[in-house]
C-alpha cells in the first residue's frame, strides 16, 4: 500500500497504524508522483493517488469515503509568482504532482483564459508547488494563487486532489476494515496537531480541521468527473512524471 508522505495524510496514516488492519498490509510513504506510478505499474495494490492517475491505472476502483480534497482553498496548492496572473508568460509544473500540474493548467486556460509556456524544469515567471513545502510560502512571494479556491469559482465544485484507489478487486471485509481505519485516525486529528512542531507562519489546526476537506461526497465525486474530462482536453505532455 502507497501513502502520501505529506501533513495532510497523517490522520490516515495514525488511523491504519492504531487498528486491525496494519496486520494485513505493508505500507509505504511517498510523494503523490509515486503513489500514482506504483498504482499504474501494479508495484502497489492500493494507494492514495492524485485523481489525474485515474487516467493511467488498470481499472482504478475508489474503495474509501475519505480522500484529501478541499471545499475552499487547500491552503497547499499554490501557483506562486513575482507577478500578477495577467503578466505570466511562462509556468514551471511541480514533479510530485500530476493532479495539481494539470488543475493549473486548466485554470490558466479555461479561469484565467491565459497562454503561457508550461515547463518542468529551469526559471519561469511562476511555478506549481504542493504539500508541506508550501507552508508558510505565502508570505514569502507577492502573488500567490489557492488552486481548490479557484477551481470553485471556475466550477462552483469542491475538488479532490488524492484518493484511495485500487488497482485490482479487493475483498468488501478488508475495505471496511480499512475505512474504520481511516475515520479513527480522523477522529484522533487534535492527538495530532498537538504533536506537531509550532510554527509562526502555519496554522497546522485550521489546515487539517478546516482546510482540508476529507470526505468524498457526491460534491468531489462529480468534480472528480468534471477534473477528469478537462484533463482529456489538456496536451499532456508536459504533466510529468
Amino acid at each position: 500500500m502507497s501513502a502520501v508522505s505529506y501533513t495532510n495524510t497523517l490522520p490516515f496514516i495514525y488511523g491504519l497504524q492504531h487498528s486491525p488492519v496494519i496486520d494485513q498490509i505493508e505500507l509505504s510513504l511517498d510523494v503523490p508522483s509515486s503513489c500514482a506510478h506504483k498504482l499504474i505499474y501494479n508495484e502497489a495494490d492500493l494507494g492514495i493517488v492524485p485523481v489525474a492517475a485515474l487516467l493511467e491505472i488498470p481499472s482504478p476502483e475508489i474503495v474509501s469515503e475519505y480522500c484529501l480534497g478541499a471545499s475552499g482553498a487547500v491552503n497547499s496548492v499554490f501557483i506562486f509568482s513575482g507577478k500578477p496572473m495577467e503578466e505570466i508568460g511562462s509556468l514551471r509544473l511541480d514533479s510530485q504532482s500530476r493532479t495539481s500540474n494539470g488543475l493549473a493548467q486548466i485554470l490558466l486556460r479555461d479561469y484565467w483564459k491565459r497562454e503561457v509556456q508550461v515547463v518542468t524544469e529551469g526559471e519561469a515567471d511562476a511555478y506549481v508547488e504542493i504539500g508541506d513545502r508550501t507552508f508558510g510560502k505565502q508570505q514569502v512571494h507577492p502573488y500567490t494563487y489557492d488552486l481548490a479556491w479557484f477551481w470553485k469559482q471556475l466550477t462552483g465544485l469542491p475538488f479532490a486532489f488524492a484518493t484511495w484507489v485500487a488497482n485490482k478487486p479487493i475483498e468488501a471485509s478488508f475495505i471496511g476494515l480499512f475505512n474504520d481505519a481511516l475515520a479513527y485516525g480522523l477522529a484522533q486529528r487534535e492527538k495530532l496537531i498537538g504533536q506537531l512542531p509550532q510554527r509562526l507562519d502555519f496554522d497546522y489546526r485550521h489546515y487539517l480541521m478546516e482546510n482540508i476537506d476529507y470526505r468524498y461526497d457526491e460534491g468531489k465525486k462529480k468534480a472528480v468527473s468534471e477534473f477528469l474530462k478537462l484533463m482529456k482536453t489538456l496536451d499532456r505532455e508536459p504533466i510529468n512524471p
